[in-house]
């Protein structure tokens, strides 16, 4: 017995739904972890900004020059 066309159809769009909804959950949480990965960049970033200043204090202190 065949499969009336417009059984067919939506079989496929329910595939489709199906699919649809996997890549949302997928790039869901793709975009928590480059959320957490940019929050981590963030707090290296600023923690090697101070350490720069702090070398430069040092620098500066003990009478070294940049060559």
């Amino acid at each position: 017995m065949a499969i009336p066309p417009a059984d067919l159809v939506l079989e496929h769009l329910r595939a489709i739904r199906a699919d649809l909804a996997w890549l949302r959950q997928d790039i869901t949480e793709a975009r928590q972890r480059l959320g957490h990965l940019e929050a981590q960049y963030a707090t290296i970033s600023g923690r090697l900004d101070r350490m720069a200043g702090d070398i430069g204090r040092i620098r500066d202190r003990l009478g070294l020059i940049d060559a």
